[in-house]
């Protein structure tokens, strides 16, 4: 099983775009995401931060949610995504 993380925000309107295609992904693709909310989380925000360079390059060097980190790749992925392009971007 794949594992990756969503850094999300909880009144971020792409997130929650976003939750039906993770939804998808978990369902179809035996992915496991784990959710991680950083705009009320100091904690969640810092474990984000460990993942700046990581993120800012995939981004064109913005630093927001949503974004989805896959640790043992060494990638990100940002922005509203349709869940064809997560498939893609987990099975790369």
């Amino acid at each position: 099983m794949k594992k990756i993380i969503m850094f999300y925000g909880r009144e971020c309107p792409h997130c929650h775009a976003m939750k039906k295609a993770v939804g998808l992904l978990e369902k179809r693709d035996d992915v496991m995401v784990e959710m991680v909310e950083v705009w009320h989380s100091e904690k969640n925000a810092k474990r984000m931060e460990k993942f700046k360079g990581m993120i800012t390059k995939a981004c064109g060097g913005g630093f927001g949610v949503p974004a989805l980190v896959d640790e043992k790749k060494r990638r990100a992925l940002c922005g509203e995504r349709k869940y064809e392009e997560l498939k893609e971007w987990i099975g790369g």
